[in-house]
């Protein structure tokens, strides 16, 4: 799993204490990430911008929507894709120190933001069949709804939004 290298790898869960919900080893994990930097439900958190905290992010997405919020694996999955492939770019393009992720729930939707201290904007473009890199955006693009940057005075706010089946 990318992110996950040199790490133990969850074992399968067998019996009623699996069935109950009990917690799991990356619940465990997302639990000392949310510990140690916050929750981004609740407020920005600033992670170092290095390649594993890619890994951290989309552990504290998966649990705020999918423990937190309780919406559904979809939401979760597609959320925590979005939310690795912003990571990377605040990560590989900015040049900064730290980033900042926040997710906010309002009435039918949920928006995650990443925040960065560079200015440069992202910038959607055509892929091809075998093209390895550059698919971030289109992703983005695909499985939100809405998505888009708000310039900061210093650096910018790259955010996306998706629908949530209210219950």
């Amino acid at each position: 799993m990318a992110g996950l290298e040199g790490m133990e790898q969850p074992q399968q869960r067998t019996g009623t204490a699996a069935v109950r919900g009990a917690p799991s080893i990356e619940d465990d994990r997302a639990l000392r990430a949310l510990d140690l930097f916050g929750n981004p439900a609740c407020e920005e958190v600033r992670l170092p911008s290095r390649p594993e905290s890619a890994a951290t992010a989309r552990r504290m997405a998966e649990f705020v929507v999918a423990r937190d919020w309780g919406l559904g694996h979809q939401l979760a999955e597609h959320t925590v894709l979005l939310v690795s492939e912003l990571v990377g770019n605040a990560v590989r393009h900015t040049g900064a120190r730290t980033f900042g992720l926040r997710m906010l729930r309002r009435r039918g939707w949920i928006r995650v933001e990443v925040r960065d201290p560079s200015r440069g904007l992202p910038c959607l473009m055509p892929v091809g069949e075998l093209d390895t890199s550059g698919r971030g955006l289109m992703l983005v693009d695909q499985l939100s709804q809405r998505w888009g940057v708000d310039l900061l005075p210093c650096g910018k706010t790259t955010w996306f939004e998706m629908r949530v089946a209210e219950s």
